[in-house]
């Protein structure tokens, strides 16, 4: 017989992953099979995309990722890229009632762990900070049925808490209504700490205390990492070290794949040319309804039906002089309520040191909320626009901007409804039982982080070699 051969669609952060961790066990002699990976477009990364524009280094999709989330740390290690990491500079604020006010210091997504900082900010009456030390005597809620991330947190410190900070904070995230999102496929973690401390601001107390005792530390230095990681080149040099890393010729552009068959114990694939390739498994890492469309049957229907949100960045680089912040931070976050377009910025230069030369400054703006998506249609002029007259009367900026980088990503944040794990749960019953050997992972399915990503890539390999050996 043939070598087995692996086929990975999608060249993303999640597929790159995957052909590496499978190469990587065909070199230690765990596996035997060829891996390709086709990527539909002619460039590779996915939604990383960092631009390089005079001394600038601009993010066009994510600009960092969780320290805490320790895999994709590992993997930068793993291809000799841990003296490329840099850490963020820390201090976020708020815009509320035309002000700044700073993020409690000690509030862990949103959830306030120390009282000093809570009680002090003008962020919330005191109704509202009342309202949210109920959570200290509030029982726990029923654990059996999966809620809403806006109900939980409504639910355990009240509206005005999530209204005000929770739902900035956590839709910058995922770019989706909290009162939709699902709680269990989201933030799980809140899951356990009201279960085992009953009170969220007394569990998230005790779990600070305890992430503090493994920290992470960078550079020639050893410099303690705050909360969020990147690369000094940008994230596009993490991805062009990670292709590098992989055999030759592993990795196909330009190769769009329009239908899966399932023939003779093998799968056909078949692209956008005409051509055809088969493969004894298919690691499918491309979005949801990109991957449901290659079935006929409509085994995929459910997760296809799932929405997604679509948003836009917006890069703005300046001479400094022009964006006297005045204000020690990495950004801010706009309440929807508050009636701006923008829905936070980003003070990029302040927040990484390697993004912009000395003397000029970096900002970026993020604009599309859910039901709210229309801006993101406007032209790029138009689009650029609405954001410096926002940051006009935000920041009191009037110079022009010496570029502006528009970048739209449509149906880009995969919305993880309530009961998504269980709709998943089924549609992966009935792909083992009609399609085995293909699998799906990556930001659709279990987590939309980078970290997330190659966590997922990392355990579909790892399943594959338990099937080989066993």
């Amino acid at each position: 017989m043939s070598r087995k051969k692996t086929a990975v669609v999608g060249g993303g952060i999640t597929g790159l992953s995957t052909a590496y961790f499978l190469s990587e066990a065909v070199k230690e002699g765990r596996l035997d099979r060829d891996v390709t990976v086709y990527e539909a477009s002619d460039r590779i990364g996915g939604s990383i995309a960092t631009e390089y524009t005079d001394g600038f280094v601009v993010e066009r999709g994510p600009d960092s990722f969780l320290t805490r989330k320790m895999s994709m740390y590992t993997l930068a290690e793993a291809l000799g890229m841990k003296e490329e990491l840099v850490t963020n500079r820390s201090g976020a604020y708020i815009y509320h009632q035309k002000q700044m006010h700073p993020i409690p210091q000690g509030a862990i997504m949103g959830i306030p762990t120390q009282w000093s900082p809570f009680l002090k900010t003008k962020l919330f009456r005191p109704a509202g900070k009342v309202r949210a030390a109920m959570d200290l005597i509030l029982p726990r809620g029923s654990a059996e049925e999966d809620e809403s991330v806006g109900s939980f947190f409504r639910r355990r410190l009240g509206s005005e808490v999530v209204d005000n900070m929770i739902d900035p904070l956590l839709s910058g995230v995922y770019a989706g209504s909290l009162d939709k999102l699902s709680l269990g496929a989201t933030f799980p973690q809140f899951v356990e700490v009201e279960k085992k401390h009953r009170s969220l601001i007394l569990g998230m107390k005790k779990s600070r205390k305890k992430e503090a005792a493994a920290p992470v530390y960078i550079g020639p230095d050893q410099r303690q990492a705050n909360m969020f990681l990147t690369f000094r080149r940008g994230l596009s040099s993490f991805v062009e070290q990670l292709a590098a890393a992989l055999p030759e010729g592993t990795v196909e552009t330009g190769r769009r794949m329009t239908g899966l068959q399932h023939a003779d114990g093998r799968y056909q694939l078949h692209f956008s040319d005409g051509t055809m390739e088969e493969a004894d498994e298919v690691l499918l890492t491309t979005r949801h309804h990109q991957a449901a469309e290659l079935f006929d049957d409509g085994l995929l229907e459910t997760l296809a039906s799932a929405p997604s949100t679509t948003v836009a960045t917006v890069a703005l680089g300046y001479e400094a002089r022009d964006v006297e912040l005045g204000l020690d931070g990495t950004g801010f976050l706009v309440p929807k309520q508050e009636g701006y377009d923008i829905t936070a910025c980003t003070w990029t230069h302040q927040k990484w040191e390697h993004t912009a030369p000395p003397g000029k400054a970096l900002l970026r703006a993020y604009v599309g909320r859910p039901d709210q998506e229309g801006i993101v249609e406007k032209t790029d002029e138009e689009i650029a626009s609405v954001v410096r007259q926002d940051l006009k009367e935000i920041m009191g900026i009037d110079a022009a901007p010496l570029f502006v980088h528009v970048t739209r990503w449509r149906q880009g944040m995969p919305q993880y409804e309530v009961n998504h794990l269980k709709r998943l749960g089924e549609v992966r019953q009935k792909l083992a039982a009609s399609y085995p050997g293909v699998h799906l992972l990556g930001a659709s399915y279990n987590g939309i982080g980078l970290p997330d990503c190659v966590s997922q890539a990392e355990k579909a390999v790892l399943q594959i070699i338990e099937q080989a050996e066993s």
